[in-house]
C-alpha cells in the first residue's frame, strides 16, 4: 500500500531503484554474505547512479532531493533479501557521511562527502567502544591537541565498514569535563600512520556488511580534520541518532514486509492434508498478525521521516519509531520462520538470513532498553 508522504516522483523513483536492486544487487547476495562484505564495485556502481548523494546539495555533487527520496532508496535496497548490504551503504551514506554533511566545513564536504556519493571512498562511523555503548559519556578514546594537531589514542569496536573504510568519524574526548561538552569528532583517514584495523568479527546476522575493531596508537589528526566545534560532538552525536534510527525503522519495515511476503507464498505453495498451509485459519491470522504489526510500525516511522524532513526535532517520534520497529521485526521473522516449519531452520531457505539479520535492529543503534529511558524522559514519566 502506499502512503500519503510518498509523492507520484518517489514512487517512480522507488520502481526504478526496484529493478537496479533485482537486476544487479539480489543476484549475488549469497556469494557477498559467504564473502562477508559487499564489493567496492557495488559503491561505485550505485554512486554512478547519484543514489549515493540524493539528500546532498548539488554544490557537493549530489541530487539536492529531500530525505524521502532517500528513504525510499533504503527501504528497496533492503529488500534484495540481505539486512548487511543496506547496513554497508546506509553505515557509509547514513551514518558516517552525514555528520560532516551537517556540521563539517567546505573543506571537508568536497574532500571527503563528493567521493563518498560518487562511490569513490567508504566511510565509517566509530563511537562504540568495549566498554562505552550507548553510554558515550564512558568514551575513553583520546584527543589531546598538540601543535597543530590532535593525538588521537584509544580504540573502537562493532565498527560498520571498519574493515574496507577509507575514513571513520572517530569520538574522541578533548577534555575530562564537563560531561557532554567534552567529546569531539574527527575524520580519521584510515592510511594514517598508527591506525590499525582488526580481524573481521563474525556475526550472526549482516553478513555481507563487513564489522571490524579500530585502534588508534598516537594518529596525528590535522586540525582541519576536527568537524564542527571542539567539546561539541555529542550533540552533533545525538543529532545524527534522529536520521539513523529513521533509516533502522525503515530498514525494519522493508525487513518485516520481505519475510512476510515470503510468508504468504511459502504457505501458499506447502500442501499438508491435502491442502496449502494458507487454507489453515492458524496461519491466515498469524500472516494478519504480522501485517498489522508491519503497519503500525510503517506509520510510526513515516511520521519520524516526514516530521524530519520538515526540519523538526524529531527525538521522541525517531525513538517510538526505532523501539516499536526493532522489535516488530524480530516478532514478524521469527513467526515467518515458523511457518516455513523445518524448511525455515534450513541454510537452503532465505527465511533463515531474514530471522538472523533482524536480531540486531533491537540492539543496533540504541537498544531497546535504551530508546525506553530516552521516552522516560522525552514524556517526562521520570525528571
Amino acid at each position: 500500500m502506499t502512503h500519503w508522504i510518498f509523492t507520484e516522483e518517489h514512487e517512480l523513483f522507488r520502481r526504478t531503484v526496484r529493478k537496479f536492486v533485482e537486476k544487479e544487487v539480489k543476484p549475488y547476495v549469497n556469494d557477498w554474505e559467504k564473502e562477508g562484505g559487499i564489493p567496492r564495485s557495488l559503491f561505485k556502481r550505485i554512486g554512478d547512479l547519484s543514489y549515493l548523494g540524493i539528500k546532498v546539495p548539488k554544490k557537493y555533487g549530489g541530487l539536492g532531493l529531500d530525505y524521502i527520496t532517500e528513504a525510499v532508496f533504503l527501504e528497496e535496497l533492503t529488500k534484495c533479501g540481505s539486512g548487511g548490504v543496506g547496513a554497508a551503504i546506509g553505515g557509509s551514506i547514513g551514518i558516517a557521511m552525514t555528520p560532516i554533511l551537517n556540521f563539517g566545513n567546505d573543506y571537508q564536504k568536497t574532500k571527503y562527502v563528493q567521493p563518498t556519493i560518487a562511490g569513490d571512498m567508504v566511510g565509517a562511523l566509530g563511537i562504540t567502544e568495549p566498554n562505552a555503548g550507548s553510554d558515550v559519556s564512558s568514551l575513553r578514546t583520546t584527543a589531546t591537541k598538540k601543535d597543530g594537531y590532535y593525538e588521537l589514542n584509544g580504540s573502537k569496536t562493532f565498527i560498520t565498514n571498519g574493515i574496507n573504510a577509507d575514513y571513520v568519524v572517530v569520538a574522541a574526548k578533548t577534555r575530562n569535563e564537563p560531561l557532554h561538552k567534552n567529546i569531539s569528532l574527527f575524520i580519521v583517514e584510515t592510511g594514517w600512520d598508527g591506525f590499525e584495523v582488526g580481524k573481521p568479527l563474525q556475526k550472526l546476522g549482516w553478513r555481507s556488511s563487513d564489522t571490524g575493531e579500530l585502534f588508534f596508537e598516537n594518529v596525528a589528526i590535522p586540525e582541519e580534520n576536527l568537524i564542527g566545534n571542539e567539546n561539541d560532538g555529542f550533540y552533533y552525536i545525538m543529532k545524527n541518532f534522529q536520521w539513523e534510527r529513521i533509516i533502522l525503522s525503515l530498514a525494519c519495515v522493508a525487513h518485516a514486509e520481505m519475510a512476510l511476503e515470503a510468508s504468504m507464498k511459502y504457505s501458499s505453495e506447502r500442501i499438508q492434508f491435502n491442502q496449502p498451509i494458507s487454507a489453515f485459519q492458524v496461519i491466515q491470522h498469524k500472516m494478519v498478525d504480522m501485517a498489522v504489526d508491519i503497519e503500525k510500525a510503517k506509520h510510526m516511522t513515516y511520521r519520524a521521516l516526514y516530521l524530519f524532513n520538515e526540519g523538526k526535532d524529531i527525538t521522541t517520534e525517531a525513538t517510538f519509531a526505532k523501539v516499536y520497529a526493532g522489535e516488530m521485526v524480530n516478532r514478524v521473522c521469527d513467526e515467518a520462520l515458523q511457518i516455513f516449519g523445518g524448511a525455515g531452520y534450513m541454510m537452503e531457505y532465505d527465511v533463515q538470513r531474514y530471522w538472523r539479520d533482524a536480531r540486531v535492529q533491537s540492539i543496533g543503534g540504541g537498544t531497546t532498553q535504551i530508546m525506553n529511558e530516552i521516552l522516560s524522559k522525552q514524556l517526562r514519566i521520570v525528571d
